[in-house]
């Protein structure tokens, strides 16, 4: 009965971390907006591709060893096959090839940091540019 009542949640211990507190990048306009905000906090934004396995294991990654409570910093979520061309205004705007999964970090209206894949986890430190 115990092994039973574990898988199914009884006497389950359930760790609570709340949500992400992601800004979702979904219209052109925002990038404007991201730009004047960057000049008071720092500026993540996380470009993901939903139908990537290698963008999924990154964003979660990134979600468990980022606190997104920090409020000199915004967190923006940028889904790319929805908003390709919000993507691809980012790559002209601030002048970084596409990839994906991406993070570009921006402060002062320029980009600060920024990488793609597995890297996104092990050389991107917010602290260093908070």
């Amino acid at each position: 009965m115990g092994v039973l009542s574990n898988m199914f949640g009884k006497n389950k211990k359930v760790s609570e971390k709340p949500l992400f507190n992601w800004i979702l990048l979904t219209e052109i306009s925002q990038l404007k907006e991201i730009i004047e905000l960057s000049n008071t906090k720092l500026i993540v934004l996380f470009k993901n591709s939903t139908r990537c396995g290698i963008s999924s294991r990154v964003l979660s990654q990134f979600e468990k060893a980022t606190d997104s409570s920090l409020e000199n910093v915004a967190f923006y979520y940028l889904d790319l096959l929805k908003y390709r061309n919000i993507s691809n205004e980012i790559a002209t705007t601030f002048n970084v090839y596409h990839q994906s999964p991406q993070v570009l970090l921006l402060k002062n209206g320029k980009v600060v940091a920024h990488n793609s894949h597995y890297n996104i986890i092990s050389t991107i430190t917010l602290e260093d540019y908070i």
